[in-house]
């Protein structure tokens, strides 16, 4: 667990099921504390007592509830996804609507991105510097911003390449210094100009 803003925290776990390490945030600059995408710390929930226990939940996708009934039954945090995916989730797993565009407690702005899937969302929080967290439409590789292998990308891969760029391109307009990634290490400082570089190559 690593403070890697004032209030920004993040870690990576290990994810059987890709077989991959993935990235997950809590927040504390903004109140209340909120979770993205998360699964459980190698130090375990008992790290967040005494610290502002989070008390919401918000996935960038369907596929990124990971741990969240851990959170929301030890903390009695809310779980949120977008309306159009939540059909991937069983009766045992309550999880709240929302909408693209609105505004989720927090301040958190639900910026929509659809492409990859309909409830696909990057969220913007407009706190220290300005953050964009993005799940699984663009990746970070090293010093590298990428988009998902070709075979994970449907069958036009550059189509749904071409869209995801127009949609960044207008998610550029938002003022914000660093993109937080379910998907690649956190990108602090400068990550706009990155961002619109990428878009642009």
């Amino acid at each position: 667990m690593q403070e890697i803003l004032p209030g920004i925290y993040h870690w990576t776990t290990f994810h059987e099921g890709i077989q991959e390490d993935v990235h997950s945030y809590y927040i504390t600059a903004i109140a209340p504390a909120v979770l993205i995408d998360p699964r459980v710390p190698s130090e375990g929930l008992g790290w967040f007592e005494g610290h502002p226990l989070p008390q919401h939940i918000y996935l960038t996708n369907r596929h990124h509830y990971r741990h969240s009934d851990q959170f929301a039954k030890a903390f009695g945090a809310t779980v949120w996804c977008h309306q159009k995916g939540l059909h991937e989730f069983t009766k045992g797993q309550e999880v709240k609507p929302f909408q693209h565009g609105d505004v989720l407690p927090g301040g958190v702005l639900a910026l929509a991105v659809g492409v990859l899937c309909p409830e696909e969302t990057a969220l913007y929080l407009p706190c220290v510097g300005g953050i964009l967290a993005i799940g699984d439409a663009i990746i970070r590789q090293n010093e590298h911003l990428d988009f998902v292998p070709n075979p994970l990308l449907g069958d036009n891969p550059q189509a749904v390449k071409d869209g995801l760029r127009q949609v960044f391109r207008r998610h550029l307009e938002r003022e914000f210094d660093h993109l937080l990634f379910a998907h690649g290490a956190p990108w602090i400082g400068g990550a706009k100009a990155a961002l619109r570089q990428f878009l642009e190559g």
